[in-house]
């Protein structure tokens, strides 16, 4: 039995429209979730005989990205082999200036979403930006150039220079979508 804790106005999402949001992790995964509406708290039980014993780990990870601000169905990309979430706190890049959180938020999505569009476009991962943090969703291949690309932005590094880089890293995310080892 695990639990972790999600912020309260990602509850309603995790739980879905009568529940079946809910329902379909606990189908999908063969794991019982227990959600506190009141504090966010939830609880993974996962000591019951699983067909897939990474399953309950799985879990975890879906709750956290789904607390992240990921939509439940994408989130669920995380139930597969070789997908994996990364959370990185904006914090840690601008320091005590907590004022410059809304400004690199701002920098990550770009106008009308452009910057997160491309990032997402040209790895393959899914991205959110939710407070403080920055969340990727993608596998052992394209969530390192694509955390690569949001670390430079949280750097200060311009755009333009973010969009070469993850150009010329597309020729190996493509040999690795079809199948090759790099």
């Amino acid at each position: 039995m695990r639990s972790v804790r999600i912020p309260a106005d990602r509850v309603g999402t995790l739980i879905g429209k009568k529940g079946e949001t809910k329902k379909a992790l606990q189908e999908r995964s063969g794991v019982k979730l227990d959600i506190n509406t009141e504090d966010g708290e939830v609880t993974i039980h996962d000591e019951v005989e699983l067909e897939d014993p990474v399953m309950g780990l799985k879990m975890i990870d879906v709750v956290k990205a789904v607390g992240r601000g990921f939509n439940p169905d994408k989130a669920m990309r995380l139930f597969n082999d070789d997908e994996y979430l990364e959370v990185i706190d904006i914090k840690e890049f601008v320091g005590d200036r907590s004022s410059q959180v809304p400004r690199v938020r701002g920098r990550l999505i770009g106008k009308d979403g452009k910057t997160r569009r491309i990032i997402e476009d040209l790895t393959g991962c899914d991205m959110v930006v939710y407070g403080n943090t920055v969340s990727l969703i993608g596998n052992s291949i394209s969530l390192p150039v694509a955390k690569h690309a949001v670390e430079l932005i949280l750097r200060g590094s311009e755009h333009a220079t973010v969009y070469h880089y993850l150009e010329s890293q597309r020729p190996m995310l493509r040999i690795a979508e079809m199948g090759f080892d790099i």
